[in-house]
């Protein structure tokens, strides 16, 4: 194990803040697990609730207050520009919806946060506010697709909205007022780009998505995770009813993006949390032959089993609608079961941690005491997030089909949303 580089003060580069890893983790993992503890006294405590929920409204008021985003939508760049005008558009459009598992830098940008080395390493060589050495899902899906990775919504300088807008925030839950930027205030944030960009169109200027770009895009959603970990950990006789909430403001929010002329969804479940380091090392309870936490397991199996039949229900009235549920908790927990088979020799260690194999989790230190070599073969990045390598296995498998339904590969869907399985 080689030792951490956190990187040296604030370099004379004056504004902003410049965190260093283990404060870095601390401040945006702190956000997960507040979220977590929200919906956890939602769930347990509807007074409490009442009182965290003012106390978070008037948070995001402020921060509202504060920004310096004029709200304003960024044009496409020069290059795009040209693209539109000799008639070569982008192609492919995707619009992402979901948490820290495929924020691409959402977070950072809103919280203005400098995240240091050595987030980025292994594919970047420098941080861009994914909570990863490398790339998350979504970066490899753009790449399978011959486009660029997705720009955070937020992150106004230097991004290309050409090929769709990820709205993904680390920390963000499927229920309302919990975290800043729910589902339904990310879906809001898709209608506002909507309209502003049509209305460029509309008075001849180039905005970075076309009517036709909208209608035939790709809409994403990998979110509910810090929902279930909060469920997982209230009595599982309350379970279904929880569960069920989650599930119909899924079915609000993909309503909405209905009427606004999504065709072509591809949703993912959640994955096996039990697995994830953080949640098994550190916990306790009873664990399976694998080391995974049972409790939190079983939740998420029971959310993916609602999601998946909503999406059933919903291909019936979502008339002209493609709709893929992806069974992510297949793929995350065959990692963990079939190791082996992946070359990974200990499944549940963090690369980012301390204290070494078989988890690298000393619970009294945080940060990266010892960090994995880049070419390691290590699942999670810091005990809740894939490494590059982590992601990259997972993607493969989620655009294959073969976990989807109907057997869609994810290919064939952004080539024109044909219905026919999968032929791998």
């Amino acid at each position: 194990m080689a030792g951490a580089t956190n990187g040296g003060g604030n370099g004379g580069n004056g504004g902003g803040k410049m965190i260093s890893l283990p404060l870095q983790y601390f401040c945006v993992l702190a956000a997960v697990v507040v979220a977590v503890m929200v919906l956890s006294l939602a769930y347990m405590s509807p007074a409490a609730m009442v009182a965290v929920r003012e106390n978070l409204g008037s948070v995001a008021s402020s921060g509202a207050g504060s920004s310096n985003n004029s709200g304003a939508i960024p044009v496409a760049t020069p290059a795009a520009v040209k693209e539109q005008e000799q008639g070569r558009r982008p192609p492919v459009v995707l619009f992402n919806f979901g948490d820290s598992n495929s924020d691409t830098g959402g977070v950072a940008a809103a919280g203005g946060i400098r995240i240091m080395p050595p987030e980025g390493r292994t594919y970047f060589g420098h941080p861009t506010g994914r909570l990863s050495d490398g790339r998350v899902i979504i970066d490899f899906i753009c790449e399978s697709l011959n486009t660029h990775e997705l720009n955070p919504y937020l992150k106004g300088i230097g991004s290309d909205y050409s090929n769709g807008v990820n709205f993904a925030m680390a920390g963000s839950t499927v229920s309302h007022g919990v975290s800043p930027y729910s589902l339904n205030v990310q879906v809001d944030q898709f209608v506002y780009f909507k309209h502003r960009s049509l209305e460029l169109f509309e008075r001849g200027l180039k905005g970075p998505v076309s009517k036709e770009g909208f209608e035939n895009a790709l809409y994403m959603m990998d979110i509910g995770h810090n929902d279930m970990v909060g469920v997982a950990h209230t009595p599982s006789d309350q379970w279904d009813t929880k569960i069920a909430k989650i599930v119909d403001e899924i079915r609000q929010a993909m309503r909405i993006l209905y009427d606004n002329g999504a065709r072509k969804f591809w949703i993912h479940g959640t994955g096996a949390l039990g697995c994830l380091p953080a949640v098994a090392v550190r916990e306790q309870g009873e664990h399976d032959a694998h080391g995974c936490l049972v409790s939190v397991n079983k939740a998420a199996k029971a959310f993916n089993k609602k999601l998946s039949n909503f999406c059933d229900d919903m291909r019936f009235f979502l008339k002209n609608a493609t709709i893929v549920y992806t069974d992510m908790f297949a793929i995350k927990y065959d990692f963990v079961a079939n190791h082996t088979k992946y070359g990974i020799d200990w499944p549940l260690m963090v690369c980012c941690g301390n204290g070494g194999p078989p988890y690298n989790m000393d619970k009294g230190k945080p940060g990266c005491g010892d960090l994995c070599e880049p070419e390691s073969k290590v699942l999670s990045w810091d005990g809740v997030h894939f490494t590059d390598f982590g992601s990259g296995l997972a993607a493969k498998l989620v655009m294959s089909g073969e976990y989807s339904k109907p057997r869609v590969k994810l290919a064939s869907l952004i080539n024109g949303g044909s219905k026919k399985t999968s032929d791998s």
